[in-house]
């Protein structure tokens, strides 16, 4: 091969390089990943989307949905470790990630096991290995004494290096997805969603070289995403306390103007009401409403002369 055929070869593969690293994953991609992550110890499952996989690990399927998740690069949704391994990759990659102890739910901290007086812990969780919520500090009772407990305030995982199992399966662009999968890893569910574009008028205020202030009214189209709320999800503490957080996380997310939660009460049809109209004797089917206020004898102005004698 010639001087000029070797240099021409490595133009060529120079140029294929560059174009694989800007074809892969960056911060602001949205992919869905099928993973399990197991304890690096003793292989214990603690997360997996696959259901076969939680069922051989003895965990509740009735409770969660296995199924991928959607998740943001950049978004702190994984490891540190594992979001380092996504970038730059693609769709179809699949391998385990080491995850130190540092990087999945910190180190072992015994400065963080304290004694505490046993009736700041309500009487059904007064057991070993209750879960439990002191001055808003999450934690699990070690050992209950007379009046005294030892609570851990450690993650039930700190310490444990973790190995994480995992592959793309693909990318995700479409909006409406990258919402509901968003809430997803917030949520643990995943709820309806839709994403609209309205028109809106807005006012702006313009001042003239005199100082004169002219309001001007102009038509301005903002994306709106709408979330259908569950009673679930009404109910999920993480939302309860975060829900602000969130949202303004989706509009930055999304480029979306706006999030608006909508409540859904469903039910039969409107039973009898059982307010004024109810206790006249009878519905309101049963009486012509103006005659009844015809044979009403009130004066308007006999209760007036009352008021101003009063």
């Amino acid at each position: 091969m010639s001087d000029q055929e070797q240099a021409d070869a490595a133009d060529e593969a120079e140029e294929t390089e560059t174009e694989t690293d800007a074809d892969g994953l960056e911060d602001g991609d949205f992919v869905r990943v099928a993973y399990t992550i197991r304890t690096a110890d003793d292989d214990r499952v603690i997360d997996t989307t696959d259901k076969e996989t939680a069922e051989e690990a003895e965990i509740d399927v009735d409770e969660y949905d296995f199924e991928p998740r959607i998740i943001a690069l950049g978004a702190g949704h994984v490891f540190p470790s594992v979001e380092e391994a996504f970038v730059g990759g693609s769709v179809g990659d699949e391998g385990t990630v080491d995850v130190p102890a540092e990087d999945a739910f910190g180190e072992y901290d015994p400065d963080e096991v304290e004694t505490v007086k046993a009736d700041k812990i309500p009487e059904d969780d007064r057991y070993p290995g209750a879960q439990i919520q002191i001055d808003n500090r999450q934690g699990h009772l070690e050992t209950i004494i007379g009046g005294r407990a030892r609570v851990d305030f450690n993650h039930p995982l700190a310490g444990e290096d973790l190995e994480y199992e995992y592959e793309i399966l693909e990318a995700i662009d479409d909006r409406e997805q990258q919402a509901a999968g968003m809430l997803g890893m917030y949520l643990q569910e995943a709820p309806e969603v839709r994403i609209e574009t309205v028109t809106e008028e807005e006012e702006t205020v313009t001042e003239d070289d005199d100082g004169e202030e002219t309001v001007e009214t102009e038509e301005v189209e903002k994306d709106v995403l709408y979330v259908t709320a569950t009673q679930a999800m009404q109910m999920n503490q993480q939302w309860m306390f975060q829900k602000q957080q969130i949202a303004q996380d989706l509009m930055s997310r999304l480029d979306l103007d706006r999030v608006v939660v909508e409540e859904v009460i469903e039910g039969g049809g409107m039973g009898g009401l059982g307010g004024m109209m109810g206790g006249m004797g009878g519905g309101a089917g049963d009486v012509d409403i103006e005659e009844a206020l015809e044979d009403v004898d009130v004066d308007a102005d006999e209760i007036v002369d009352e008021i101003d004698e009063e």
